[in-house]
């Protein structure tokens, strides 16, 4: 899905908008809804809900309500109440979804301090300043981290953002520390001429504000439909048997990814039938400590004291059993006659699954040089010919001198 002006051009290059995945024609939007209620018709007697759902820039969202009755439909561009002047946004949901999508996010329609008003559809003077002020965002944001940088503060300006007048401009930076930006805020205010609001976000947010693609090969969860931003702790990665290598286990934004929880319930349901890998097995050949587990198979590898080399593999119900007998202070004669059950044969069988071609077909000895071959037996059918006419005519001289003493005698 794209807009426009994301397509590629007659040279075969793409355009381009720059927005990142915000395009102005609604088309290839963050975090955007399918209205799934939309051909559904009203009860009589039920008015519509006036609520509305405007996005503006990086999948920034507001609610809003339409008191003026005006009919709006997702895509159109409009002009919503702000603390002082307007805002121009774009709608991305209007009807009876939006009652539960501020019912899932906790927002009141009542609550006349955050769910502000739409004053009326833009004109295309409004979207003009917007525009406007869009395309000096790019550049404003170079200068602006490079008077952050002058200024020796440790924070990073990641994005800003205008208000659809041009009155005022947000800055959203990131900091690991407080920071005092008196200073850089007279610098902006005499710089760029306008009023400047900071707001630090965090990490997850930033990542999630200027979009990118994962390690995955997808776009990233909290730029496209992850709107919630759950803890994520290294006991997740440790639960999946997962390698503590923070290299692969951070996302773009530096933390653990997001991802880590998506089936951290599963396995830990799974693991409510695995003892505890600290718990010992008693023998009598001796006591075995668990090496590995296989949460899929329901499997587990033990290995005996001084003999960490050889492992035995038995199922969670065995190991359940072994340890239930040695609370009763009783002993298994070993391991082996458990393991010996789970025992695979390792050969592998191969099928061809091409229909034409042999797996075998590169494992064969490379021929000889066909050509040599043929110029060493054409060399030797030559000389074997010389040999035969040579020996045929020595055998029929001797014939013709023993004809010639006959006639003289």
């Amino acid at each position: 899905m794209a807009c426009n002006s994301c397509s590629t051009g007659k040279d075969g290059q793409p355009k381009g908008c720059k927005n990142n995945g915000t395009c102005g024609t609604d088309s290839c939007n963050k975090l955007t809804v399918f209205d799934w209620l939309a051909n559904m018709s009203l009860p009589n007697g039920q008015e519509p809900f006036i609520g509305v759902e405007v996005r503006f820039k990086n999948g920034r969202k507001e609610y809003y309500r339409n008191t003026e009755n005006l009919t709006l439909s997702i895509g159109d561009i409009v002009a919503t109440q702000a603390k002082s002047g307007h805002d121009i946004g774009m709608v991305t949901l209007t009807g009876e979804l939006v009652r539960v999508q501020m019912k899932r996010k906790k927002v009141r329609l009542d609550d006349a301090e955050n769910v502000l008003k739409i004053y009326r559809k833009a004109s295309q003077k409004d979207i003009d300043i917007w525009s406007e002020a869009r395309d000096k965002e790019e550049p404003m944001k170079v200068k602006a981290r490079q008077f952050a940088i002058d200024l020796n503060l440790k924070m990073k300006i990641s994005d800003i953002e205008f208000q659809g007048d041009a009155s005022k401009a947000t800055f959203y930076y990131t900091a690991e520390e407080r920071v005092d930006f008196r200073e850089l805020i007279k610098v902006f205010a005499r710089e760029f001429r306008t009023r400047i609001e900071m707001k630090q976000v965090g990490f997850r947010q930033e990542a999630a504000r200027l979009g990118g693609i994962g390690s995955c090969g997808r776009e990233l969860c909290c730029s496209t439909w992850l709107t919630d931003f759950r803890s994520v702790s290294t006991s997740a990665a440790r639960y999946q048997q997962l390698s503590l290598n923070p290299l692969k286990l951070a996302g773009q934004c530096g933390k653990l990814k997001c991802c880590l929880n998506y089936e951290l319930d599963a396995y830990l349901d799974a693991l409510k039938a695995f003892p505890k890998s600290d718990i010992k097995l008693y023998t009598d050949k001796g006591n075995a400590v668990c090496q590995k587990t296989d949460i899929f198979k329901g499997l587990m590898w033990y290995a005996y004291e001084g003999e960490w080399m050889n492992w035995h593999v038995i199922t969670t119900a065995q190991a359940n059993e072994i340890i239930e007998k040695n609370k009763k202070k009783e002993k298994v004669a070993n391991l082996e006659e458990y393991a010996a059950e789970h025992i695979e044969d390792a050969k592998n069988e191969f099928e061809n699954v091409v229909g034409q071609d042999s797996l075998t077909r590169f494992d064969s000895p490379k021929p000889k040089n066909k050509r040599k071959n043929n110029r060493n037996n054409r060399n030797n059918k030559n000389r074997n010919n010389k040999n035969k006419s040579q020996n045929r005519n020595s055998n029929q001289k001797p014939k013709a001198k023993r004809n010639a003493n006959v006639k003289k005698n």
